[in-house]
């Protein structure tokens, strides 16, 4: 069990199960609803997350994807895609223990801003992952 919420503590949730996709993605929308110059994340199950304090706010990102973030302090939480109904991205950094997960690559580098220079070996993608 991984357990994480906002920054102000008004917002808390668990995750269960086996987590897949750890990426740094490097998405205009990701750079702009966060702004940071890219954003981690990682994939469950959406039966495996709950929210167990508080009531995030969501807004909807482009015509599939949906994403939630904390009112009182904007701290972006989830993002959900109507395309994969079954699955829900959450930003590794809102863990408790974000040292927990690390990213395994980088994805849509097309995007990337050229000032963000890449230092580590992890496989980049330009778009999603192969």
């Amino acid at each position: 069990m991984i357990e994480g919420g906002c920054f102000c503590g008004a917002i808390r949730y668990r995750v269960e199960g086996p987590t897949r996709c750890e990426t740094n993605c490097h998405c205009s929308i990701c750079r702009r609803t966060s702004g940071a110059p890219y954003v981690a994340w990682f994939t469950v199950a959406t039966a495996g997350f709950r929210v167990t304090a508080g009531e995030a706010a969501e807004f909807r990102s482009s015509e599939h994807g949906r994403r939630t973030f904390c009112a009182r302090c904007g701290t972006p939480l989830t993002f959900a895609s109507s395309r994969l109904p079954d699955e829900i991205d959450v930003t590794i950094c809102s863990l408790d223990d974000p040292e927990a997960l690390a990213p395994r690559d980088h994805t849509r580098t097309s995007s990337r801003l050229r000032w963000v220079e890449r230092s580590d070996s992890l496989p980049a993608f330009a778009e999603e992952r192969s």
